[in-house]
């Protein structure tokens, strides 16, 4: 067991440091690329439609377990279990659930190596020791989940052989098409934004994407990278690094450890969620969460 998931601690620092938002995109093409997770978002997500509440809805699952306590966490993740128990289906003349092992693991691993991909970047990369105690309070999380002990590799080394050998077994599919479609055209989540300022949303979570895929993958998805687009990325990448950096950590992730107690305390009170949103809580077991 590793040291629980209190202030200061590695996974409390980056987790939730808001330079992951930057690699939405990447986390979410790897995630489909699975072809058990492709069939799901394909027959169980509402994204295409309204990605803006489901991003919310997401953000808030996410931040209970690092940030909502250990009671919060292991609640949110019982309800999540149960939620997935019922997305099933068939994909490929085989049936498939939300449930499975491999599936389900992978979908932690991505959320697990974001944070450190993220730190590589646009910070400063973990040391050894940062990486030793995040990658262990990430297991723990994983096993709240229900991932199996077999699929949680023993160490960060094994962690990173067992991630580039999933990545190297996966190509374009439907299901990453409709992504890239999706941020091409999803529309604004306010009316009051500008339309000018809002065509370069898509255009920059296409860059960041195409940015931090991992290159191999990226050329088998038929993603152009230039060396022009790499310099870019760089003066990018090293001015989000110069403003970030010397900010600490408790207010880079402010926001989500915000939103994780906030939603513990929803969880407790679905009524005034219900009341304040129009939707059920995030102790429910509403299919779209």
């Amino acid at each position: 067991m590793a040291r629980p998931i209190v202030r200061g601690t590695a996974a409390w620092k980056y987790f939730g440091d808001f330079r992951d938002g930057l690699l939405a995109g990447q986390v979410l093409v790897l995630q489909v690329a699975h072809p058990v997770v492709a069939a799901g978002v394909r027959d169980h997500s509402d994204y295409t439609s309204d990605p803006w509440t489901r991003l919310m809805r997401t953000g808030a699952s996410l931040s209970i377990y690092v940030y909502g306590g250990a009671s919060g966490a292991r609640f949110e993740a019982a309800r999540l279990r149960a939620l997935h128990r019922s997305f099933t289906g068939v994909a490929s003349g085989r049936r498939y659930s939300a449930l499975d092992p491999l599936a389900y693991a992978w979908v932690h691993a991505t959320l697990v190596k974001v944070p450190v991909d993220a730190q590589r970047f646009f910070g400063r990369q973990l040391s050894s020791s940062e990486l030793e105690e995040y990658y262990a309070q990430m297991c723990d999380v994983g096993r709240m989940l229900g991932v199996r002990e077999r699929d949680l590799p023993p160490d960060w080394a094994a962690f990173e052989r067992y991630y580039d050998s999933m990545v190297a077994g996966f190509s374009m599919n439907p299901a990453i098409e409709q992504l890239f479609e999706t941020i091409r055209t999803v529309p604004k989540p306010v009316r009051w934004l500008p339309d000018s300022w809002w065509r370069w949303h898509g255009r920059i979570q296409l860059f960041l994407l195409r940015a931090t895929l991992p290159p191999e993958f990226r050329e088998r998805l038929g993603l152009l990278w230039t060396s022009r687009d790499e310099r870019r990325f760089r003066r990018f990448a090293s001015a989000v690094r110069l403003v970030a950096t010397p900010i600490p950590a408790g207010l880079r992730t402010a926001h989500m450890r915000w939103i994780g107690k906030l939603n513990v305390w929803l969880r407790a009170h679905p009524k005034v969620y219900e009341r304040l949103i129009g939707g059920q809580g995030p102790g429910s077991a509403s299919p779209r969460a």
